[in-house]
C-alpha cells in the first residue's frame, strides 16, 4: 500500500448613521421580525472566472513552532506567516510577521529575523491555542525612515496557565483567557536589518476566549502628511469569541467587536499611553469609548485602503462570519455592521444559531451597514451548524499596480482555509446596493500549469492570505508550507467543461478527488448536485495520491487490501452508509435508470486473498469497483454496480443491477478477459448503464461499448415499465463492500479517479463524449 500524501497541479474543477449607545439584541428585534422561515441560500455562488493568475515563488520561510506545543492540527503549520508589507522607507525591504514570534525582513526573496517578538515577551508570549494567537501583525509608522517607529500586536498567557497579572487598558472579559498587547518599538537605526532600540506598551486588552482578539493593526497608506488620518493607528478588534447572545459587539463601552482608531503619539487616552483622535465618531458621546471608529463585528480579519476609484479613498474589511456569511464591508466612520444581531444582511438569532432570517420591515431604523460583497458557507449535509465548516475570508487589496492591467480595479482576497483566490470589482462594491458578484480566479505556475492552491502548498488547508508592496504588486502567503508567491502575470483561463451539457442536470454525485473537505482530509466533497460527501475509509487522507487519470486531473485515491495475511477490517475503500437511507441520494428513489462511470487503474493483486478463511490460497470471488446500494442494503447489496465478479467460474467485468429491493439481480458480463480490459498500471475509463424500465444494461470502456451477455435467463427484474424501488439508497460503495466498515469483502487493489453517478441512462454518444472531454 502506498501512503504518499503528495499533490500535483489540478485543472479540474469555480446610508449610514452613528450607532445607538444601547446595544441592540436579538430579543429587542423580535417584535419587528420579517416573514417567518430561514434563508436557505443566503448568497449567490461564486463564478469561476477566465482570469488566471501566474504565481512565482518569492520566499521560503523557516519552520517555526507554537508556544506551547499545540494540540489543534490547524496550528501545526510549517510557519504561521500571515501578512506581507513593504517598509515605508524606500529601501524595498518587505516585512512578514510569523504568529509563532519572528518578524522577518525580506530582501531579494531571502528572509532574515529582524525581531523575535516571542523571545522579547517570554515567558508570557503565547501562540499555542487559538488560530490568531501569537504575534499577529506589525505596522510601520509612515515616517519610519526618520523616527524608526513601528508597532506590533501579540498575545500573552504565561505557561498556558491563565492570563498575565498586568492591568488592562479597559476591564477585561471575564473569565479572561489571554491578553492582546500592542507595543511601540523605536529602532536606534531604521536602516538596520536587526532591531535594537526601545519599546513601550501602548494598549492591553483581555479576552475571554482564545479566538477573535486584536487581528490587524495598520496605518492608512493613502493618508498624506498634514491630513487628519496621517499617523493614526487602526486596530481590528474581535469579539473574543463571546459575541453570540452577549451584546458585546454592540456595547459601546467595550473595545471588543470594534475597529478602533488611536493616535499613538498622543497622551489623552487611558494612562496617557496614546491619544484619541478628536475626529473619531463617538468622541464626547456619553457611555462610548472615544477610540471606536466602527462597531458590530465578530472577527474583523483584514482591512486595506484604496484611493484609485472614482469614489475617493475607501477602506475595505474582510469579516469572518459565524454561521454562514463571509463578507467584505466598505468601512466608514461610525458604521455598525450589526453583529451579533446581523450576520451579513440577515437576522442572526442567538437562540437559533443554525439559521439566518430575512430582515424586518423596519430594518432601516437600526442603522446597520451591510456588505458590499459576500459569499456563504456550503457545509456537508448533516454538519453541525455550530462547528467550523472550513470557510473564512481574509481581506485583500484593490490592485492599482502598473504591470498587470487585467487586475486593475479588482479587489482580490482569499478564503484562507480553502486556499481560493477570489475577486470582485471595486466599481461594483456599492454601499446600500446589491452585493457585487464574486469570482474565483484560476492559478498557474510559471511553467503554465494550472493548479489549485493545495497543489502549491502540498496541503489541503492552505491557510492563505494576501500581501501588497508599495508598488501595488500582490502576494499570496501560505502557512501550510511557509511560502510566499508573487502574482507576476495574468493569463486567459477557459473554464473546463467537465461533463457533457446534456448530462449536467443528471450528475447526482461526482468525486474527482481534488476537493478534500477542509476540516477533514478523509472526506471528499461531492461536486454533484446531491452533495453527498464521501468517506475515505481506513486510509483517510493517506489514500490521496498524486496520480491523475487524465490530463485535467492530477490526484486520485488509492484503494486496496492492507494486510492479506490476517483477518481484519482495515482495507482501504471509500463510501457512505446510512441504514435509514442516505437522504442526499434521494434522486435514485424510484429512478428509471442509473449510470455509473469512473476511472480505474489496477495497481496490485486482484482479486485479493480472502482473509475470512483459513486457506491462504483462497481468493475473494470478486473485485469491488463502484456501486449505488439498494434501499435495503446491508452494505453489500446494490441497485447499480460496476464490478469484477465470477461468472460461471470465470472472473469477468460486469454491470450488476437490481430493480426491486430484496429482488433478484441481473448481471451483464463482458465477453473479453477482464485483465485485457483492465491491464495492470493503466488508467481505463469504465461506464455501466442500468435501464430499469426496459431491463437493458450496457458496459463501456474508454467511451466504446463492450460486447457482453446477460447472465441470468428470463426476467429477474420483473420489468413492468416502472423504475426501481421507491426507496432511497443506503449509500455508495467504492473499492469493496460495507462502507459502514463492519467487515472486509472484495477489496480492490487499484486507484480510482473522477467517479460519476447519474440518475438516468447515458446514451452511447454521451458516454463517448464524456470520455473525450476528459482526454482531449
Amino acid at each position: 500500500m502506498r501512503t504518499r500524501r503528495r499533490w500535483r497541479p489540478a485543472v479540474a474543477a469555480m446610508a449610514v448613521t452613528a450607532v445607538a449607545l444601547t446595544g441592540l439584541t436579538t430579543a429587542t428585534m423580535t417584535t419587528a421580525s420579517a416573514e417567518p422561515g430561514p434563508i436557505t441560500d443566503p448568497a449567490p455562488e461564486e463564478i469561476q472566472s477566465t482570469l488566471g493568475l501566474v504565481l512565482e515563488e518569492y520566499a521560503q520561510f523557516p519552520k517555526t513552532e507554537p508556544i506551547p506545543a499545540p494540540t489543534d492540527r490547524r496550528l501545526m503549520r510549517h510557519a504561521r506567516i500571515n501578512a506581507l508589507g513593504e517598509l515605508p522607507d524606500g529601501s524595498g525591504r518587505r516585512y512578514v510577521p510569523d504568529l509563532n514570534g519572528p518578524l522577518y525582513f525580506v530582501e531579494d526573496g531571502e528572509p532574515s529575523v529582524y525581531l523575535d517578538v516571542a523571545a522579547e515577551f517570554a515567558p508570557e508570549f503565547f501562540s499555542g491555542r487559538g488560530l490568531g494567537s501569537g504575534f499577529g501583525f506589525a505596522a510601520f509608522h509612515p515616517d519610519f525612515a526618520d523616527n524608526g517607529t513601528f508597532y506590533t500586536v501579540h498575545t500573552e498567557r504565561p505557561g498556558n496557565a491563565g492570563p498575565p497579572p498586568d492591568p488592562t487598558t479597559y476591564p477585561p472579559q471575564t473569565p479572561t483567557f489571554l491578553h492582546s498587547v500592542v507595543t511601540e518599538w523605536v529602532a536606534d537605526d531604521p536602516a538596520a536589518d536587526v532591531f535594537s532600540g526601545t519599546s513601550r506598551e501602548v494598549l492591553r486588552l483581555g479576552f475571554g476566549g482564545q479566538i477573535h482578539a486584536i487581528q490587524q493593526i495598520d496605518f492608512n497608506p493613502t493618508a498624506r502628511p498634514g491630513s487628519a488620518d496621517y499617523g493614526l493607528l487602526y486596530l481590528a478588534v474581535g469579539d473574543g469569541g463571546r459575541g453570540v447572545g452577549t451584546g458585546i459587539p454592540q456595547d459601546m463601552g467595550t473595545p471588543a467587536g470594534k475597529i478602533l482608531r488611536i493616535d499613538p503619539a498622543g497622551t489623552d487616552g487611558p494612562g496617557g499611553a496614546y491619544g484619541i483622535p478628536p475626529s473619531n465618531p463617538f468622541v464626547g458621546t456619553p457611555g462610548a469609548l472615544g477610540e471606536i471608529y466602527a462597531v458590530g463585528m465578530r472577527d474583523p480579519h483584514r482591512f486595506s485602503w484604496d484611493a484609485g476609484g472614482r469614489g475617493g479613498t475607501r477602506m475595505f474589511l474582510g469579516h469572518i462570519g459565524e454561521h454562514a456569511i463571509e463578507a467584505v464591508y466598505d468601512v466608514r466612520s461610525g458604521d455598525n455592521f450589526g453583529w451579533g444581531d446581523r450576520e451579513g444582511r440577515y437576522v442572526f438569532d442567538a437562540a437559533d444559531r443554525c439559521n439566518l432570517y430575512p430582515l424586518p420591515e423596519n430594518d432601516a431604523d437600526f442603522g446597520f451597514t451591510y456588505p458590499v460583497a459576500a459569499y456563504d458557507h456550503d457545509p456537508p449535509p448533516g454538519w453541525s451548524c455550530t462547528s467550523d465548516s472550513g470557510y473564512a475570508i481574509s481581506g485583500g487589496f484593490v490592485y492599482r499596480g502598473q504591470d498587470l492591467p487585467a487586475l486593475d480595479g479588482k479587489y482580490l482576497f482569499t478564503d484562507l482555509v480553502q486556499g481560493r483566490v477570489l475577486f470582485t470589482k471595486e466599481s461594483q462594491m456599492r454601499r446600500g446596493g446589491p452585493e457585487a458578484q464574486i469570482y474565483e480566479a484560476a492559478l498557474f505556475d510559471t511553467d503554465g500549469t494550472r493548479k489549485r492552491m493545495p497543489d502549491f502548498t502540498g496541503d489541503e488547508r492552505a491557510d492563505l492570505r494576501m500581501g501588497r508592496d508599495r508598488a501595488g504588486d500582490l502576494y499570496l502567503i501560505a502557512k501550510a508550507n511557509g511560502k510566499i508567491w508573487k502574482i507576476v502575470d495574468t493569463v486567459y483561463a477557459p473554464v473546463p467543461q467537465e461533463v457533457p451539457r446534456s448530462l449536467q442536470g443528471n450528475v447526482v454525485s461526482l468525486y474527482d478527488f481534488e476537493h478534500p473537505f477542509q476540516q477533514n482530509g478523509a472526506v471528499e466533497i461531492d461536486r454533484g448536485a446531491s452533495r453527498t460527501y464521501l468517506n475515505l475509509i481506513n486510509g483517510g487522507e493517506d489514500m490521496r495520491v498524486a496520480d491523475g487519470a487524465y490530463p485535467a486531473s492530477n490526484n486520485s485515491i488509492q484503494l486496496g487490501q492492507v494486510n492479506p495475511l490476517a483477518a481484519g477490517n482495515d482495507d482501504w475503500k471509500a463510501g457512505v452508509f446510512n441504514p435509514d437511507g442516505v437522504s442526499t441520494l434521494s434522486a435514485f428513489n424510484g429512478v428509471d435508470g442509473i449510470t455509473v462511470m469512473g476511472w480505474v487503474k489496477m495497481t496490485g493483486q486482484n482479486p485479493s486473498p480472502n482473509t475470512g478463511t483459513a486457506d491462504p490460497d483462497d481468493l475473494y470471488n470478486a473485485v469491488g469497483l463502484v456501486g449505488v446500494l439498494s434501499g435495503d442494503s446491508d452494505g453489500h447489496g446494490v441497485r447499480a454496480l460496476l464490478e469484477i465478479i465470477q461468472v460461471d467460474g470465470e472472473l469477468r467485468l460486469v454491470a450488476l443491477g437490481r430493480r426491486i429491493d430484496g429482488g433478484a439481480s441481473q448481471t451483464f458480463a463482458a465477453h473479453e478477459d477482464w485483465r485485457t480490459l483492465l491491464p495492470q498500471d493503466e488508467w481505463v475509463h469504465l461506464a455501466a448503464t442500468f435501464d430499469y424500465t426496459t431491463g437493458k444494461m450496457a458496459l463501456y470502456r474508454n467511451g466504446e461499448r463492450v460486447p457482453g451477455f446477460y447472465v441470468v435467463a428470463g426476467d429477474p427484474w420483473q420489468v413492468d415499465g416502472s423504475g426501481a424501488s421507491a426507496t432511497t439508497p443506503r449509500g455508495i460503495k467504492i473499492g469493496g463492500s460495507f462502507p459502514q466498515n463492519t467487515q472486509e469483502r472484495n477489496p480492490c487493489n487499484c486507484a480510482m479517479d473522477t467517479i460519476e453517478l447519474l440518475d438516468r441512462v447515458a446514451t452511447p454518444k454521451e458516454v463517448a463524449l464524456q470520455y473525450h472531454l476528459m482526454t482531449r
